[in-house]
């Protein structure tokens, strides 16, 4: 399973007296307004009092019948001198940026011939007070806000998405991640670039450093433990979050109804197995014993969860616990193993969601049957693959049926049906589905990839009769 780093990069900026320079890694679109009330010199009252002196002497010939081409020729005048004017006082837009993706809001400037300012938002006349120039548009300061808070925009830095203004704290709320485990803003690296990681299949972002100060992952679901859920300690020291506890199958006895279940998949497959295997759920050292005992075997690191096994051996089981499922207090007593065929027991850790256990279950079943079948001993590539086959076909069928795990024909079935059909075990179900398509391992994940493509294409039978003639999988 592999985790994948993203980074975040983007440009920013900072506006004073027409002058830009970088000030803001972390903001894509990141600008600062200019004040244009703020900056003009005194240079530029004398301009203004020079506009009003030419409005005055204009409203004067108002009252004079004058010809249509002369007033034209006068107005165009005025308008070269309106424009030289702000030439000379030095007032210029934010240059354009490239903006990301949403609901375009373009303000235009707006002038009309003798030279007055509209606002871009209210649509009225700004006149010749103070006035905010950015985004190519001019704003009364009160109508320059924010998208997100709605309030006036008075910082000399702001920020823009999809070309809406945000205040910096404002944008970064909204568009900053946050790790999923201890919910701070993700921070910068040394580049200034935002960078974390994330589950491939969950999609849970965390801080990098995550990965290295030991916070808990959950044994079934891969998910890191946020700060403010506390995940429940097995007693072999794994960790299991409360959501895959909901349907943790945590004792031998619990595991009976699912052990029936995987039985009638396999006669639905017409792959009766004839003999009555032991199923025993273990704790994680009992497997690892158990695992070392065993002479032949394929084991899939870094953890094994479930044993196929054909050696004699005394095993130390899970038969109950005391209290309820956040009760951890389990009660292990030894199950002496007696070889009357070619498998002895199956072993499956406990404290795995039933799916998962499920899954485990018709994976140890398929070597039980392949060894009690007589077929021949197989590389690890085929066996291990055909065998994922199985555990992926058991779990499309629970996935598409929508059913309850446990059987309906058996009698403790009711002790399996708690929280069946919930969203989170549906989605559960499909990351198990995930994991087995995407192992990228030789034995275990091309092996699988083998045995599906070989089942797709002569069906399951076919596949079984060729692999037991030749040891491999038909081409």
């Amino acid at each position: 399973m592999g985790w994948f780093s993203k980074f975040l990069k983007g440009s920013s900026h900072k506006f004073s007296e027409g002058q830009y320079d970088s000030s803001y890694a972390e903001d894509p679109n990141h600008y600062g307004p200019s004040t244009s009330g703020d900056v003009w010199s005194d240079n530029g009252e004398e301009i203004d009092r020079a506009i009003a002196e030419s409005l005055f002497e204009e409203s004067q010939r108002g009252n004079r019948v004058i010809d249509c081409d002369s007033q034209l020729e006068e107005d165009e005048q005025l308008a070269r001198a309106l424009q030289e004017s702000l030439n000379v006082a030095n007032v210029e837009s934010p240059p354009h940026s490239r903006y990301g993706h949403g609901n375009i809001y373009q303000p235009m400037p707006m002038y009309n011939p003798l030279g007055s300012r509209i606002c871009a938002r209210c649509y009225t006349e700004i006149g010749y007070g103070r006035f905010l120039n950015c985004l190519n548009a001019v704003w009364h300061p009160e109508c320059f806000r924010c998208h997100s808070c709605n309030l006036p925009i008075s910082d000399n830095e702001f920020s823009t998405s999809g070309n809406y203004p945000y205040h910096k704290a404002c944008y970064k709320e909204h568009y900053h991640p946050k790790c999923d485990v201890c919910k701070h803003f993700i921070p910068t690296n040394p580049a200034g670039l935002i960078e974390y990681r994330a589950h491939p299949f969950w999609i849970q972002k965390y801080c990098p450093f995550h990965e290295h100060d030991n916070t808990p992952r959950c044994c079934s679901c891969e998910r890191m433990e946020p700060l403010d859920t506390k995940y429940v300690s097995l007693n072999d020291g794994r960790r299991l979050c409360l959501e895959c506890l909901d349907t943790a199958v945590m004792d031998t006895y619990e595991c009976q109804p699912l052990y029936l279940d995987i039985q009638e998949f396999y006669e639905g497959l017409n792959m009766k197995v004839e003999q009555q295997v032991p199923l025993l759920l273990v704790e994680r050292q009992a497997l690892n014993e158990a695992r070392e005992g065993e002479r032949n075997g394929h084991y899939h690191m870094p953890e094994t969860r479930g044993l196929c096994l054909s050696e004699e051996q005394t095993i130390s089981t899970v038969r109950r616990r005391n209290g309820g499922k956040r009760n951890m207090n389990m009660v292990t007593e030894p199950f002496k193993l007696s070889r009357r065929c070619e498998v002895t027991a199956i072993l499956i850790l406990y404290g795995l969601p039933r799916l998962l256990t499920g899954s485990i279950l018709a994976h140890e079943m398929m070597h039980a049957w392949l060894r009690l079948k007589g077929y021949r001993t197989l590389s690890q590539d085929v066996e291990e693959g055909i065998c994922q086959v199985l555990a992926h076909m058991w779990l499309s069928s629970k996935l598409m049926s929508g059913s309850n795990v446990a059987s309906s024909s058996s009698s403790a079935s009711s002790v399996l049906k708690r929280g069946t059909g919930s969203q989170y075990e549906k989605k559960l179900g499909e990351f198990f589905k995930h994991q087995i398509e995407s192992d990228i391992s030789h034995v275990y994940g091309d092996g699988f990839r083998a045995g599906q493509q070989a089942v797709h294409k002569y069906g399951l039978s076919s596949t079984l009769n060729h692999i037991q003639i030749t040891g491999c999988f038909p081409p």
